[in-house]
């Protein structure tokens, strides 16, 4: 990565993308020419992480980790947090690999998170966000899931689901990064969750979400599975009791702003 002063690392996580992995690559420097990009691959059998290398080779500005299989979305995101933390970055954003978060759109994030927002979601559920080539019952499942997480762990987000994001690492500092135990897109509940209630400033952004025109969605019964029961499982603990504010780590912000949705 770059001997500079660093603002954001773009993370991306991998697994069998050597279709889109180039082109989104591409689009985020295009869009924010300032970042620094890690791929996270999980032993992709398709080749995505030798693509990646020799992208890499030319480009300073990216770097590539390899991880010995398919350990999850969760903990290959933890391990991005963990480098930007490490390397000094004020931002990292979490972003897609097939293309589906459009990278134009990264600057709006940023942007959010530079006026104050610990937290900037692009929201699709929101007026001027979208979703295009899904079918109404992927729409329904959708809604129906975020709906259900908003009640029962008492959030007013509005895509706790959603998995574009820009985060300021004072706020990610103040995370027990190795108490999350989402492998799956439950994470992307429990970390937005979790940092609302440290009082952490929110800015949900609306976002263009479009489906993937290649490769194949990971998108398992397995993991709608661990999302709904450990949605059900925090639920519950907060309304025994057992749902207080996360233990923190690091320095917190000073004076942070007022929480805004």
């Amino acid at each position: 990565m770059r001997d500079r002063e660093r603002k954001i690392l773009v993370v991306l996580p991998t697994y069998n993308e050597r279709a889109t992995l180039p082109r989104v690559i591409a689009d985020i420097h295009a869009a924010l020419p300032e970042a620094d990009i890690l791929v996270v691959d999980d032993g992709s059998p398709d080749g995505t992480g030798p693509l990646a290398d020799t992208l890499a080779d030319t480009r300073p500005w990216l770097t590539v980790h390899h991880r010995a299989g398919k350990l999850g979305l969760g903990t290959a995101y933890v391990h991005g947090f963990r480098i930007a933390i490490a390397g000094g970055y004020r931002f990292v954003a979490e972003m897609d690999s097939d293309g589906s978060h459009l990278a134009r759109e990264l600057p709006t994030l940023l942007a959010a998170a530079e006026g104050g927002a610990g937290l900037a979601i692009g929201t699709r559920w929101i007026p001027g966000g979208s979703i295009e080539n899904w079918p109404w019952i992927r729409r329904a499942i959708s809604r129906t899931g975020t709906a259900i997480a908003r009640i029962a762990l008492r959030s007013s987000l509005r895509d706790l689901t959603s998995g574009f994001r820009v985060l300021d690492t004072d706020w990610l500092r103040r995370l027990d990064l190795g108490g999350l135990d989402s492998h799956g897109y439950a994470f992307q509940v429990e970390t937005a969750w979790q940092l609302e209630r440290l009082g952490c400033p929110v800015a949900e952004v609306p976002i263009r979400f479009v489906e993937r025109a290649g490769g194949h969605s990971k998108m398992s019964l397995g993991i709608v599975l661990e999302a709904l029961a450990n949605v059900i499982r925090w639920g519950v603990e907060l309304r025994l009791g057992r749902g207080g504010a996360p233990a923190h780590q690091g320095r917190a912000p000073k004076d942070p702003p007022t929480q805004r949705s």
